[in-house]
């Protein structure tokens, strides 16, 4: 049986007080925001063991352990300054990772966008951006590699890496025991291809089944009018406050296009236990997200 859990950041409280508020709701594994009100992870320098531990007792204590790290960041950040300070904390989190409790850590694969995370760039999508964001990851995989970790990419249409065969190629010419694959099917479509989502969600787990690690349940839909980069108003990291850009929304599980039948299906076709985390969406918002999941998981028989 799959087994569902949430990002930590959606409870903006203090380590013990997450642990209570998002074992009451169900949840039986959580994937770690180093986000609390009393415990201070901004820097590499404040990431230790005996901080991660604390952290990990916490969960472990309510049953709720932890299967992954976000460690989201723009990998290839156009000013090296800003790019130096985001691999280091990086690195930091992937030599901690066993202390947390998993060897996973995430990230998408970034953009030479200047302004935004999640809004592509002319160099996004050229053979030097791409070999630029394969060192960067190459690197990454080694560090993860000699600290018992690895490190999970995940793909978004406007970064580097946002196509399947983009990320056949990254793990073609990125091949290492440090490198796997964080599945959201909602960061593949487009306005071009989610009227053919029964093709694509097919597509995906045909070409990258064996690559997957965690997995995670928000949805996609055509944004009608908006569109510009979404956002919605939440004590959250600006990775979890992020709804979306152009002509695509990416709402909470539940509340989109998502064929969420089919997705689990091929998802438990090849990992009938793997963690599937809800994300996009707020506190008072999870027990609906929860509730629809597990009645998909029911209906299929997951």
């Amino acid at each position: 049986m799959l087994q569902v859990g949430i990002f930590t950041g959606y409870f903006p409280y203090t380590l013990k007080v997450q642990a209570e508020k998002i074992r009451a709701l169900g949840f039986n594994t959580v994937q770690l925001d180093l986000a609390f009100k009393d415990i201070d992870f901004s820097t590499p320098e404040s990431i230790t063991q005996e901080k991660a531990k604390r952290v990990r007792e916490t969960f472990r204590d309510h049953n709720l352990p932890v299967c992954s790290i976000s460690g989201y960041t723009n990998i290839v950040h156009p000013d090296p300054s800003k790019r130096k300070q985001k691999l280091a904390y990086l690195r930091a989190l992937l030599r901690h990772a066993r202390s947390f409790g998993t060897p996973y850590v995430i990230s998408e694969t970034g953009t030479f966008n200047t302004e935004s995370d999640w809004v592509s760039h002319p160099q996004n999508k050229t053979e030097k951006g791409f070999h630029e964001c394969r060192e960067v990851i190459r690197e990454l995989a080694q560090v993860a590699f000699d600290h018992g970790a690895v490190f999970l990419l995940e793909t978004y249409v406007n970064n580097v890496v946002g196509s399947i065969e983009e990320t056949l190629r990254m793990f073609a010419e990125a091949d290492h025991p440090g490198l796997g694959l964080l599945m959201d099917p909602t960061n593949y479509f487009e306005s071009h291809n989610i009227d053919q989502m029964d093709k694509v969600l097919n597509q995906i787990f045909d070409a990258l089944a064996d690559r997957i690690r965690i997995a995670h349940a928000k949805d996609v839909k055509r944004s009608e009018a908006d569109r510009s980069e979404k956002h919605v108003d939440i004590d959250a990291s600006e990775a979890h406050t992020f709804r979306g850009v152009g002509a695509i929304e990416l709402p909470a599980p539940g509340l989109g296009e998502l064929n969420y039948d089919l997705y689990l299906q091929r998802l438990t076709r090849k990992h009938p236990n793997i963690p599937i985390i809800i994300e996009h969406l707020d506190e008072s918002d999870v027990p609906r997200a929860k509730q629809f999941l597990d009645e998909r998981l029911r209906v299929n028989g997951l």
